[in-house]
């Protein structure tokens, strides 16, 4: 993750929580957030998201840093992160309002630190690996579940039709 408070992130692991635990044991795969705060973050974060699955953080940003994972925004602003349902600038009101009602004043980490996917194991072979380039350069959720082996989900609200 970007931060807890970053509004993109946030949205993205709402999606990240609809991924049904089954799909991620019948392919034996992991599912793990990390950000880069505090711990005390991560349950009201969780609470906020729906995400249930592992949840890590790292405040000194070590795994960030380890796997070149950018500071600021690139210039390529034409990606759009189709998890993102929010505009800019309510998304940014919402996550200000987050960060000054929240129990500590704080960003939450580095608001400059960009996030990234990785599909990694067993052991540490590196399958796959996705630096943002910005805050909506997400790789979409089930071009990751695929690359590892899990079934894809529907992150549309819409019913979907099945043709027998």
């Amino acid at each position: 993750l970007q931060n807890f408070l970053c509004y993109t992130c946030k949205e993205y692991v709402e999606d990240l929580a609809k991924v049904p635990k089954a799909y991620l044991q019948e392919a034996n795969v992991r599912l793990i957030v990390i950000g880069q705060s505090s711990y005390h973050h991560i349950k009201p974060f969780c609470c906020l998201t729906g995400y249930t699955h592992e949840m890590y953080v790292d405040p000194q940003r070590e795994i960030y840093k380890m796997l070149g994972m950018k500071r600021g925004e690139g210039n390529n602003v034409s990606v759009r992160s189709p998890h993102v349902k929010s505009n800019a600038l309510l998304g940014s009101i919402r996550s200000m309002w987050r960060a000054m009602t929240g129990p500590a004043f704080d960003f939450q980490g580095d608001p400059a630190q960009q996030g990234g996917a990785l599909i990694l194991g067993p052991g540490n072979e590196l399958h796959f690996l996705h630096l943002d380039k910005n805050r909506l350069d997400h790789v979409p959720i089930n071009t990751v579940l695929e690359l590892a082996g899990v079934k894809t989900v529907n992150f549309t609200n819409q019913p979907q039709i099945i043709d027998i």
